[in-house]
């Protein structure tokens, strides 16, 4: 079983950045793939981005890719989210989760974190 706390939301206004964080419990953190999703109010879940385990590999969804940098340290088992250029749109629930598959479908990833809320305002 793996536990995951995300941390790092907050407000920040549009042009701004933030770092999200998530810690890992459990289980052997590089056996897994880590991703961060997002839900804004009355949207669908949607990916931001992913890693592989070792880290080598990573996948972001086009309207993030540029702006928003996944990393991950195995040792601290902890997967990052910089997120730079924020705007309106930005504002979502986000949340990292752990799967055995370096996907891309939510489906597919077994332990999610509670999420954090992260608020850009205009």
């Amino acid at each position: 079983q793996v536990q995951l706390v995300e941390s790092g939301g907050g407000l920040v206004q549009a042009g701004g950045s933030l770092r999200l964080s998530c810690a890992a419990s459990g289980g052997t953190f590089s056996s897994y793939s880590m991703a961060w999703f997002r839900q804004a109010p009355g949207k669908e879940r949607e990916l931001v981005a992913v890693i592989s385990g070792s880290g080598a590999a990573t996948i972001y969804s086009n309207s993030m890719k540029g702006r928003f940098t996944i990393s991950r340290d195995n040792a601290k088992s902890t997967v990052n989210l910089q997120m730079n250029s924020l705007n309106a749109e930005d504002t979502a629930v986000y949340s990292c989760a752990a799967g055995r598959l370096f996907v891309t479908n939510s489906d597919r990833y077994d332990y999610w974190g509670q999420g954090t809320q992260v608020t850009v305002s205009s």
